[in-house]
């Protein structure tokens, strides 16, 4: 266990010898952090480090999901272009996961439950400004985390808040979150990369067009789709740190030519390196390939709500038409698992392998379809490079496999930019690339709960919406297995959701770079990379 893991199991501990929680709710948080400890260890690269971090220098990164519908608005942030640069260095979140993946403050000097989770209450720390020199006030967090609520909201963390029945201040410092019933991971929850913390506006509301956060880095320059460019913080409230002194997140759509980039030195960092391009970039002293353990996994998401897909033969039939280890073997070159249509990682607490394996079948697939009242099948598939790297022949490998079957696919080829804005959450069958959520309520309750704002397969399953809500109070940590167990079955057995493969987070990093332990939950060194690395 890590050294945060291991004060934040000591926090639990005194809250229950204080009376603060009970002791069965003590040994479920003991048991869930332990068990999130143990698989976060898993989800970070370690850099060999001869030399301590030092201040200066200007880093550029490679960014491979730009677009130009990108906005300053926390509620849209969909890609890493935005969240790295918005999310990790312009602002802050009350919690933050750290390289090992345990939760840690972030504003928050502390956090803790009470009234069986229900209650949370979050102390932060003193003397922190906004860049425009303003102060930090309970009234930012209230309407920083009120931008995302309500029924005008189209943020994408709407549903992950649902669960707050009320926000209030508890003097200069203190705030506290009254939530509808008891969750245990709400310290998680609330280091997602939409709920950063915004100045509030007179009479309500959050000024986010301004740019203006209480981040490691400051906004210079801000063109969507193009780049970023942030200049060091003086006031920053981490002791040392930034170390870079300006920092540019730079829009390199097109693999070749984000690769060109960094082999000449254009940029010090690229994302979605092309496996096939690691081993030119391995023989070469002056760049490396950090390879970091996700959660990251792709997918082609069919709309439960529309036909065919509202058919669950047809999306049984197109779940046995795919080759899963040929396009591990063919696109991915092996640097990959391949999936069984269940989101939640193997590393993951909770997780299991759903039965049946879904395995190249032409005669089940026939079977379904034969079911289904089908002889055969015509579906159109949206993808693009955006949609996840390795998408398009993803997609012409699965049309070769399915059309044995008798099913037709169609490659619909999108434009890159504005993929997540036009093609997300739109189109009927598309390609999608998911980071993953360490915890299993946060994973479901952004993504397959009936009214999750990222629901892309729009699946609604009554069953699996009964135990999300059952499991997110539960302590006994057994049964909440056996609950989370039976939703991942469901959504296997009925979901729309067609895992292709789960990845690691392959980049490049310059020499030039130092760095420590390097976060995979999210990109990015958990979108964190501005403020942990350095110049060498």
């Amino acid at each position: 266990m890590s050294d945060s893991a291991f004060l934040e199991m000591k926090f639990w501990a005194e809250q229950a010898r204080k009376g603060g929680i009970s002791r069965r709710e003590f040994l479920g948080r003991a048991a869930a952090l332990a068990a999130v400890a143990g698989a976060g260890t898993s989800f970070f690269a370690s850099g060999a480090q001869a030399q301590e971090p030092k201040q200066g220098g200007f880093a550029r990164f490679g960014m491979s999901d730009a677009s130009q519908q990108d906005t300053l608005d926390p509620g849209t942030w969909p890609a890493s272009f935005v969240q790295a640069a918005f999310s990790g260095s312009l602002c802050n979140n009350l919690t933050e996961i750290a390289a090992d993946g345990s939760i840690i403050g972030d504003l928050a000097e502390s956090f803790e439950p009470a009234d069986g989770a229900r209650k949370w209450t979050f102390k932060i720390k003193k003397g922190i400004t906004f860049h425009d020199g303003k102060s930090l006030t309970m009234a930012d967090i209230q309407e920083s985390f009120r931008h995302h609520m309500g029924d005008g909201s189209t943020s994408a963390a709407k549903s992950l808040l649902s669960q707050i029945d009320t926000i209030t201040p508890d003097g200069p410092d203190t705030i506290v979150f009254n939530l509808k019933s008891g969750t245990a991971d709400f310290p998680y929850l609330v280091a997602d990369y939409h709920l950063s913390i915004i100045p509030a506006k007179e009479g309500g509301g959050i000024d986010w067009q301004r740019g203006v956060g209480t981040g490691s880095f400051t906004l210079e320059n801000f063109e969507p789709g193009v780049s970023i460019k942030m200049k060091r913080n003086p006031n920053y409230h981490k002791n040392n740190k930034p170390y870079f002194d300006e920092i540019e997140y730079v829009a390199i759509m097109d693999a070749t030519a984000r690769m060109n980039a960094f082999m000449t030195g254009e940029v010090e960092f690229i994302g979605d390196l092309d496996v096939k391009s690691i081993g030119l970039m391995e023989r070469n002293p002056a760049l490396s390939v950090l390879r970091v353990p996700s959660l990251r996994h792709f997918t082609f998401d069919m709309d439960t709500s529309t036909a065919p897909f509202d058919n669950p033969d047809v999306r049984l039939a197109l779940k046995y038409a795919i080759d899963r280890d040929d396009i591990v073997r063919k696109v991915f070159l092996g640097e990959a698992i391949k999936g069984n249509d269940s989101p939640v990682a193997s590393t993951m607490p909770f997780h299991i392998e759903p039965k049946p394996v879904f395995n190249y079948d032409i005669d089940k697939a026939k079977a379904h379809l034969a079911k289904a009242g089908l002889t055969s099948l015509d579906v159109d598939l949206s993808v693009a490079e955006a949609a996840f790297p390795g998408a398009i022949d993803a997609a012409v490998l699965f049309q070769q496999h399915a059309a044995k079957a008798g099913i037709n696919i169609n490659i619909v080829r999108e434009a890159d930019d504005g993929y997540w804005e036009n093609v997300f959450l739109k189109k009927p069958f598309n390609g999608c690339d998911w980071y993953g959520r360490p915890t299993c309520d946060w994973l479901f309750s952004t993504s397959y709960s009936k009214d999750a704002s990222w629901n892309n397969t729009h699946w609604k399953n009554q069953r699996f919406n009964e135990l999300l809500v059952e499991a997110r109070s539960e302590t006994d940590q057994a049964k909440r297995a056996t609950q989370y167990a039976e939703m991942q079955q469901i959504l296997h057995d009925d979901g729309g959701v067609l895992t292709v493969a789960f990845v690691n987070w392959i980049v490049g990093v310059s020499a030039k770079i130092g760095h420590g332990q390097v976060g995979g939950i999210f990109p990015c060194d958990n979108l964190r990379m501005s403020e942990r690395w350095w110049m060498v």
